[in-house]
């Protein structure tokens, strides 16, 4: 069974050199020594390469072999690792999480290449991104002493990370959980006991040892979520002198059994069961009224892994595409409408397939543009020289993340149906890869909070940041654009749709406070397909941009016709075809139906 990895990386290099700035974020202090746009194609290209000759060759064994439990011991596909070593050896890995690192790639490069990895393999992503991720909130919290005994190894991928948060009577209401830590004498190391499920990673062997940060309740700290701490906990003990010592009473009691990345161990953990599991507390104790840091700890990488969920469901999503879009020009059945006595013709020339094509073209280029613009402003919120614009950044970002997180893995599994029916009955069957990538793209609209949480996220919180001025801002930047260019004739009626859609969105806005006054349960009732408009309206600014570049470079008389044209009418439809439901669910909303609420239990 071929996994046919078709990726191209044009779109990239677009984003990167000739839409967003690229060259402003080489040229920060952070990067200037070692990186300048010159060498972005050569990035792009190599690494595309790399993930096309060593990581797409392991896809079918995580399908397949997939990872195995077996006397408390999970390992993965011997191809996973010449492909991880290959993949941290080389640069393209974790080695990118560490802010201060040498020849760390900026995110708007780092996360091209990380597309290119998780569509190659989405199963084996998971064991080069976490370990990065843990480190880097060891690095942002730890003591320098915890910084230099952990991070290191892990940064080089010698070492693997987990997140240890969820358990099976607290995942998304994440302060009912019941793991604990005792004191001991020494004020730094405490018992940890608790189980945790759904550890991404949570054992394998392709490292020497695996750091979980577990988030668990001091003995005596305070109830909910704002009692919380978290520990590193090694399964292998680390002596302050580096070297590994004895086990450290963490066990694997079993994995899931997954629809898809069945490559990627999701594992249940036991800590402390002969009561010998000893973690370090990072940061501070608990305060005088039983108050942790551990939620405010966590949610640093929990942020950066709602980015990288949303991105994640792009990749897998885009290879669906292309072998969509490839076997469409190959399979030839049926004649032209027009032309009924014709030749037979390949399916591509049929009018819905055509339709459902370009649905996925102009849905996955919205979501890579809305990626890519959160990445190059976490690169200048991380990076930048000028304050204002540094905060700037950040403001955005709070917005950005869970449109990233929800809309991409909500229409990234959306796009695998089309990608299925382009190929009809053999998009059913297992000989073709996009039944796989339907299995494997599911989890992403789960993981990191369910899309609901994203959505309560963004009309419970980030609506509301610095008394709604932020979200104001993010309003105000749609607004200027459309002011700026409603006059292009060429673009008429692409920005008077934008228009019509900014206004409607405006006035939902007034609608749904007055929801939180008046029956606040009508907000979480309509608030994952105000997170979906929300994310439609930007996404289509953000595909005008990009058609506005274009159009100059035709004019400018570049020869990628083809792929200019395409930039354009790729935007013309996504506007005209998908942000017109902005205007359409803003009128659903102020309707306030309330049957689903009103319905009898028993009658469902």
């Amino acid at each position: 069974m071929a996994s046919n990895f078709i990726y191209n990386n044009r779109d990239h290099k677009f984003i990167i050199k000739e839409w967003l700035d690229g060259g402003k974020i080489l040229s920060l202090k952070r990067y200037q020594d070692y990186l300048s746009i010159e060498d972005v194609d050569g990035i792009l290209d190599q690494s595309l390469k790399v993930c096309r000759d060593v990581v797409a060759p392991t896809n079918d064994d995580g399908d397949t072999l997939g990872a195995i439990f077996k006397d408390g011991k999970v390992t993965v596909p011997p191809s996973f690792h010449k492909a991880y070593k290959f993949i941290q050896e080389n640069g393209w890995g974790s080695s990118n999480c560490d802010v201060d690192g040498e020849g760390a790639l900026p995110e708007i490069l780092h996360q091209a290449v990380r597309e290119y990895i998780i569509g190659a393999n989405p199963a084996m992503n998971p064991y080069i991104g976490l370990c990065g991720g843990i480190a880097s909130v060891i690095k942002s919290f730890g003591s320098p002493e915890q910084i230099t005994l952990y991070t290191p190894k892990m940064f080089e991928g010698t070492w693997e990370g987990t997140m240890c948060l969820t358990e099976s009577g607290g995942g998304s209401d994440v302060g009912d959980m019941t793991s604990k830590a005792y004191p001991t004498e020494d004020p730094l190391v405490y018992n940890i006991k608790g189980t945790k499920c759904f550890i991404t990673g949570g054992d394998h062997d392709l490292t020497e040892n695996i750091i979980h940060l577990v988030l668990a309740r001091v003995d005596g700290a305070s109830t909910g979520t704002k009692g919380l701490s978290l520990f590193i906990v090694p399964k292998i003990w680390v002596n302050e002198d580096g070297s590994l010592g004895k086990p450290n009473d963490v066990s694997t009691v079993g994995i899931e059994h997954k629809m898809g990345l069945k490559g990627s161990a999701t594992a249940v953990l036991s800590f402390g069961e002969e009561d010998q599991c000893r973690g370090v507390l990072l940061g501070s104790a608990p305060d005088e009224n039983g108050i942790g840091q551990g939620m405010a700890q966590m949610f640093q990488m929990i942020n950066n892994s709602r980015m990288d969920t949303g991105h994640s469901a792009l990749a897998v999503a885009t290879v669906a595409y292309n072998n969509a879009v490839h076997y469409a020009k190959e399979r030839v059945q049926g004649r032209p409408i027009n032309n009924p006595k014709g030749n037979r013709v390949p399916i591509i020339q049929h009018e819905d397939i055509r339709r459902m094509l370009l649905t996925q073209k102009a849905t996955l280029e919205a979501m890579r543009a809305l990626i890519f613009k959160g990445y190059y402003l976490i690169d200048l919120a991380q990076h930048g020289d000028d304050p204002a614009e540094v905060n700037a950044a950040k403001r955005s970002i709070e917005v950005i993340t869970p449109l990233v997180k929800a809309y991409c893995s909500d229409q990234g599994w959306l796009m695998i149906t089309e990608a299925i029916q382009v190929f009809g009955g053999y998009g059913y069957t297992e000989e073709y890869s996009v039944a796989r990538q339907a299995r494997d793209i599911k989890i992403y609209s789960i993981w990191e909070g369910t899309n609901f949480i994203q959505s309560m996220d963004l009309v419970g919180r980030k609506w509301n940041l610095d008394k709604r001025n932020v979200f104001k801002e993010w309003v105000m930047e749609i607004v200027t654009f459309i002011k700026a260019n409603q006059n292009y004739e060429l673009f008429a009626r692409e920005f008077a749709v934008l228009d019509k859609a900014l206004m409607a969105y405006q006035e939902l806005m007034g609608t749904v406070f007055g929801y939180f006054k008046e029956n606040i349960r009508l907000v979480p009732l309509y608030s994952t397909r105000i997170l979906r408009i929300t994310a439609e309206l930007y996404c289509g600014w953000l595909l005008m941009q990009q058609a506005l570049v274009a159009q100059e470079k035709l004019s400018q008389g570049n020869n990628d016709l083809d792929f200019y044209n395409g930039k354009i009418q790729t935007a013309k439809f996504y506007v005209r075809n998908i942000v017109p439901d902005v205007m359409a669910t803003v009128e659903l909303i102020k309707e306030a139906d309330t049957s689903a609420i009103d319905i009898p239990e028993d009658a469902f």
